[in-house]
């Protein structure tokens, strides 16, 4: 492997390593606007200068390839001096239109300027050519071509990444443009992601334009559950107004999240916009029949049933229907609880219709942990629709319901005849049929409103962390567990997830040696029931 100096710290990285990211494994951040890791190199924003010695020209660090002995400087007189040349060229043409600008705070043009610019313009003229201003160019994505600096970047990922094509660089020289190809439209499953990659205010997302400005977001890592893939994403939320009102969205935004081993650099547009279904038509208190009820009083009859059910010898008669959508910790307490303490009638599946997929990254397999459900509760078990029917005949002296809206699946009818032949306790995020005939349906928090970890389709265990608080009298549905384990005076003492964990990782054999820690925000994956630890910087 070629070992050089970069700033007269020494480096070795394995062959074929661009100097840009051999920088980067220092520490050193070299400016650029064209290079992205996930893309082919263009070369062409020339913002990338830097001094190699011997060389008697200021050459590009995304191109150059490392070479033993090489010495690199790239905050020298010289190094410096080209940069700011290259930068005074890309504004000459750019409109100074920071303050309406909804890419300011994000802008690279403005936080290299105050890193490599502040230099007096050789040009007093106002040069911006007039170019067409903000467009919609398909459903998510605007389109400014004044602002735009050519880095191509938008290009190179619709053709080598979607391989849509649906940019190209238009006309010669000074006159050149980036625009869609004629009768084409931005309209693929991936289209937002150009908005992530533009580097200044050229390409902006028709859903986030002046909602918030960035300085006002507050940002917490997480895991998007759209489907079994696990994408990692940023959760960006209004921290000036955290508290649900009338029309204000606490989530402003999903933004992809890098992570080499899952999701690299992207996102898929219906995983981006599902943000938009958190606080959307929730379940903020408990319902009785549909009606507004006590909630101590739905958990203290259900913990009740449970007692009862247990000192009759009549717990095989509880029927239990967990979920794949909820979080590893989750599943661990309902096994404990369910299947270990009241040897309760246990599923976690039901028949759905295939999703739709690709061979990128959406899964047809639409909940974030059914590889974690199948690890922690086991092959074998009973079919959601056997626990229905059970119900219906009377078989059940009660039927819990997590997360399902049983009747957008198996149907109104099959969800009335279960709720007549049994109570029904439905522990839900949002409102639906389900929770409507539910004895009682109790609020449950969603994924961005606790904390956890997730197993994806790869059998990778990545963390989620609690953006918001829970909206209403919801909670996570680990802490309900808890209550039923304290009135059943089971001995259960978590009070996190984090404690929830470490007692999972030390009972089932595919987690063994994981703890909080060593997942970081990159996560572990299944190795022999050994985690193989994340490359990615924790």
């Amino acid at each position: 492997m070629p070992k050089l100096t970069i700033d007269g710290k020494e480096v070795e990285v394995p062959k074929g390593t661009r100097l840009i990211e051999a920088a980067r494994k220092l520490g050193i951040e070299v400016a650029h606007y064209c290079y992205h890791p996930g893309l082919p190199i263009a070369g062409n924003c020339r913002m990338c200068l830097v001094e190699i010695e011997k060389n008697p020209k200021l050459q590009i660090s995304c191109h150059i390839e490392a070479a033993d002995g090489m010495v690199v400087k790239t905050q020298s007189a010289l190094a410096k001096q080209g940069r700011q040349n290259t930068l005074e060229f890309l504004l000459l043409n750019h409109p100074v239109d920071c303050p309406v600008c909804d890419q300011a705070g994000e802008c690279k043009l403005q936080d290299y300027y105050m890193e490599h610019g502040l230099h007096d313009p050789k040009f007093d003229d106002n040069k911006v050519r007039k170019s067409k201003k903000a467009f919609p160019i398909g459903p998510n994505v605007m389109l400014d071509t004044e602002r735009c600096i050519l880095c191509s970047r938008c290009v190179r990922f619709t053709d080598e990444i979607t391989k849509t094509h649906e940019f190209g660089i238009f006309n010669r020289g000074d006159h050149s443009e980036v625009g869609l190809v004629p009768g084409k439209s931005l309209d693929n499953p991936y289209s937002a992601n150009v908005v992530d990659i533009c580097p200044v205010g050229a390409l902006t997302d028709r859903d986030f334009r002046f909602k918030c400005r960035v300085w006002y977001l507050g940002k917490t890592p997480s895991v998007c559950t759209g489907c079994s893939r696990g994408c990692n994403i940023e959760i960006d939320y209004d921290r000036l107004r955290p508290h649900k009102k009338a029309g204000h969205d606490r989530i402003m935004r999903f933004k992809p999240r890098e992570n080499s081993e899952v999701n690299k650099w992207w996102i898929c547009d219906a995983g981006r916009y599902s943000y938009k279904l958190i606080d959307h038509g929730r379940l903020v208190a408990a319902k009785q029949s549909g009606i507004d009820a006590s909630l101590d009083a739905a958990l203290g009859e259900v913990a009740g049933l449970l007692a009862k059910a247990r000192e009759q010898g009549r717990s095989g008669r509880i029927g239990v229907l967990a979920s794949p959508d909820m979080t590893n910790e989750e599943l661990f307490l309902v096994r404990q609880l369910f299947r270990e303490e009241l040897s309760a009638a246990l599923a976690f599946e039901m028949a759905e219709p295939a999703g739709h997929k690709d061979d990128f990254l959406i899964t047809a397999d639409k909940h974030p942990n059914r590889a974690g459900a199948r690890e922690i509760l086991g092959t074998g078990l009973a079919k959601g629709e056997e626990l229905l029917a059970r119900a219906a005949r009377g078989d059940l002296v009660a039927l819990l319901v997590f997360h399902w809206d049983i009747a957008a699946l198996a149907g109104a009818d099959r969800l009335a005849a279960a709720a007549r032949g049994a109570p029904l306790y439905v522990f839900a995020t949002h409102e639906n049929r389900t929770t409507y005939a539910a004895r009682f349906a109790l609020p449950v928090a969603n994924f961005a409103e606790q904390s956890g970890t997730f197993t994806n389709c790869q059998g990778r265990v990545q963390r989620i962390a609690k953006a918001v608080e829970p909206l209403g009298e919801s909670r996570p549905a680990w802490k309900i567990l808890c209550e039923f384990s304290d009135a059943l005076r089971l001995g259960w003492t978590h009070e996190s997830a984090e404690s929830v964990f470490a007692e999972l990782s030390a009972s089932v054999h595919a987690f063994a040696g994981m703890s909080w820690q060593t997942l970081g925000h990159a996560g572990a994956t299944w190795k022999q029931g050994q985690p193989q630890e994340a490359a990615a910087a924790r």
